[in-house]
């Protein structure tokens, strides 16, 4: 038989579940999905600075996005990515404020994209097809989003603007889209 004081001490110590949560308020967000192919892994000098590229261009957008939050830089409309690893190659989804603000960083003559984009075009034309590059563009307005996090998730949209309580939102996917 279980004591009254020993079932106590066991609910005392287990863990709060951490709650449901959907992502913070925005108005529209564009979703970047940029990837690489590797056709020739026997070819590190073409493949590896495409590779080594993407790094430089993140660790760039979070700089600036950490030093416009501190009233340093003007924003470039970076929210936020995250870096996956499938067996086409490695592949980036990243968030960002406008597609204004998108297209006018992979313009941006004094940014790591430009001269990474250059460099890549220069092999290619060199060795086609040994490296492929890929991206998708989606402008999705608010009313186009639905997100849940639950158990204490913390990725994609609410890792880059915030997350809020799944509660302001609705309690089912259909409520959030606003078509419940």
């Amino acid at each position: 038989m279980v004591q009254p004081h020993a079932l106590a001490a066991s609910t005392a110590t287990t863990p709060r579940r951490p709650p449901n949560l959907t992502h913070a308020d925005i108005d529209q967000v564009v979703i970047f999905h940029i990837g690489m192919t590797i056709t020739a892994p026997w070819r590190p000098d073409l493949w590896l600075p495409v590779f080594t590229a993407m790094p430089r261009m993140l660790a760039e957008l979070h700089r600036n996005r950490a030093e416009h939050e501190r009233g340093e830089a003007e924003d470039l409309g970076f929210l936020g990515a995250h870096t996956l690893l499938g067996a086409q190659g490695p592949w980036v989804v990243q968030y960002w404020r406008s597609v204004e603000q998108l297209y006018a960083y992979a313009h941006l003559t004094t940014a790591e994209h430009l001269p990474a984009w250059k460099a890549f075009n220069a092999a290619a034309r060199k060795h086609p097809g040994a490296v492929g590059i890929w991206h998708e563009t989606y402008v999705v307005p608010a009313d186009g989003i639905e997100t849940f996090y639950g158990n204490g998730a913390n990725l994609g949209l609410a890792r880059a603007v915030g997350s809020a309580p799944l509660s302001r939102r609705g309690r089912t996917a259909r409520e959030r889209l606003g078509a419940g």
